[in-house]
């Protein structure tokens, strides 16, 4: 599972000219997963995101959780995260999981997160989607479960 997470001042999907998930600050999360992945892999990764203290405390350190923040998150499944170039310039997708292992994970993801008490709005698996955020920072974390 690889989770890039940008913290942001905002952020916002569309689908055809149609916002089906936006928020305030927080994290805009773009999440991929491949074929060994379980439920108890992205038990691991929503535990890490949920204790990320990158955010910034009264001495302007990053030292505070998106929970301590009360900030929301903007998820997006994302396959390409699992691309591989090492061929070639046109990228492969076969480390990517099939949507059949894929939503059901995706989904869990995003209940997990809400169930640490995080309000998550979503973009919609398999959709054309165009991303809007406002960076802040900016930071960007890249997350992958291999590496926790």
């Amino acid at each position: 599972m690889r989770a890039v997470i940008q913290r942001a001042k905002y952020a916002k999907c569309t689908i055809d000219q149609e916002i089906s998930g936006q928020i305030h600050q927080g994290f805009c999360i773009l999440v991929g997963f491949t074929h060994t992945d379980t439920k108890a892999i992205v038990d691991k990764v929503v535990k890490k995101i949920c204790g990320l203290r990158i955010f910034s405390d009264e001495q302007g350190k990053m030292n505070r959780s998106i929970q301590d923040i009360q900030g929301s998150i903007l998820s997006i499944s994302q396959f390409t995260l699992y691309a591989s170039c090492k061929k070639g310039n046109r990228p492969g997708f076969t480390d990517a999981a099939k949507p059949d292992l894929a939503i059901p994970l995706y989904d869990y993801f995003n209940e997990e997160l809400r169930n640490n008490g995080l309000y998550v709005e979503t973009g919609v698996f398999g959709a054309d989607m165009q991303i809007e955020l406002c960076n802040d920072g900016p930071v960007t974390i890249v997350l992958d479960s291999e590496e926790l």
